[in-house]
């Protein structure tokens, strides 16, 4: 029981080293989003950075559209970089859980 203990801990302690290395990695996964016009587009990571935004010059000249589109695509930007960390995420915690029965169904 005790050897099974030490390799369930040496198990996690890996995990925890696999999902740092995955958290960095996820700065380098790049999300784009776009307003359906093309007009504003948006670059995040995965750890949901905002790394770049274009703004057509036509939005300039109206505040409250420009207001809206940033909502819009900063929203659908943020949700799909979230999908893309929690999936990352979530591989490598699932991979490296011991099997535990009843366990399973919290990593789908």
């Amino acid at each position: 029981m005790f050897g099974d203990m030490m390799g369930m801990m040496g198990k996690l302690k890996e995990t925890q080293e696999k999902i740092k290395i995955a958290k960095e990695r996820m700065h380098t996964i790049l999300v784009d989003e776009k307003s359906s016009d093309g007009k504003l587009k948006v670059t995040l990571n995965a750890n949901r950075v905002i790394k770049e935004i274009s703004i057509d010059d036509e939005l300039l000249a109206d505040k409250e559209q420009l207001e809206d589109y940033l909502i819009l695509v900063l929203n659908k930007a943020i949700e799909k970089a979230t999908n893309v960390n929690e999936a990352e995420l979530s591989a490598v915690a699932k991979d490296g859980m011991p099997n535990i029965p009843g366990m399973d169904s919290l990593f789908k």
